[in-house]
C-alpha cells in the first residue's frame, strides 16, 4: 500500500504527521537587550564576547525582532517551534534574577523542563529606524543582533547566527551588489532590514542530524 501510496503520489496524513513528529522540538527564548555601557566601546555580546557598535534601541522591537524570528524558524522546517505563548507563560514563573546571573544554565535548565531538544538564545544590540523613505532615507536603518542554539541535552553550543549592519547605498560598494538587490534595492525599515539578516542567516544553519551530531 505504501509503495502504491509513493508511486502514485498520494498524500497519506498520518505520515505527514509522523515527519513532523521526527523533528527536533526548539524553544526560542525573547530576544535580551544588551546595551554598552561604554558607547565608545560597544556592546559585547555575554555569551561569544563579540563587540557590536552600540546604537539606539527602539522601544518595542525586542518583541518585533522576537516574533519575527519566531516566524522565520517556523518557516524553514527544520524544529518543531514551541509556541511563543509556551515560552512566555514558562519565563513568567521564573525569577528574572536568575537569567540575569546565570543565563545559559538557566536556559538549558528550562529547555529540559520544556522537553526541547534544542533552545535558542538570542542578544539585541542595536535597532535604528532609518528616517526618510524607502526611495530616500537621510539616515538608513542599523540593526545588530546574535542568536546562539544551545543542544539542552549536554548544553553545547551548536550554532551561531550574527548580524550587524548599517544599510550602505550601492554606490559606496560595487561588489556588494547582490546584497544591495536582496535588500528590494530600496532603503528598507528596521524590521524589515532585520528580516533579511535573518533569512541570510538561517541559511547557514545545519541541517537537523548534523546539530544532533555535533
Amino acid at each position: 500500500f505504501l509503495l502504491l501510496a509513493f508511486t502514485l503520489g498520494l498524500t497519506i496524513p498520518w505520515v505527514h504527521e509522523a515527519k513532523a513528529e521526527m523533528k527536533p522540538n526548539l524553544a526560542i527564548l525573547p530576544f535580551f537587550i544588551q546595551r554598552g555601557e561604554d558607547p565608545g566601546r560597544g556592546a559585547i555580546c555575554p555569551i561569544c564576547k563579540r563587540v557590536y557598535g552600540s546604537g539606539e534601541i527602539l522601544p518595542g522591537s525586542q518583541n518585533a525582532l522576537t516574533r519575527l524570528f519566531q516566524q522565520k524558524m517556523e518557516a524553514i522546517g527544520t524544529f518543531k517551534v514551541l509556541p511563543l505563548e509556551k515560552m512566555e507563560e514558562a519565563l513568567s514563573q521564573r525569577v528574572k534574577k536568575e537569567f540575569e546571573e546565570k543565563l545559559i544554565p538557566s536556559s538549558i535548565k528550562l529547555g529540559k523542563e520544556l522537553s526541547v531538544n534544542f533552545i535558542i538564545v538570542g542578544y539585541l544590540f542595536r535597532f535604528e529606524e532609518r528616517i526618510g523613505s524607502a526611495i530616500g532615507a537621510t539616515k538608513p536603518a542599523s540593526v545588530a543582533f546574535d542568536v546562539h542554539l544551545f543542544r539542552t541535552r549536554d548544553g553545547m553550543e551548536v550554532w551561531k547566527g550574527v548580524f550587524d549592519e548599517t544599510q550602505r547605498p550601492l554606490s559606496e560598494n560595487l561588489f556588494k551588489i547582490g546584497s544591495f538587490f536582496r535588500r528590494k534595492a530600496s532603503w528598507l525599515a528596521a524590521e524589515e532590514l532585520a528580516g533579511v539578516g535573518m533569512d541570510e542567516m538561517l541559511k547557514r544553519l545545519p541541517v537537523a542530524h548534523e546539530l544532533e551530531e555535533k
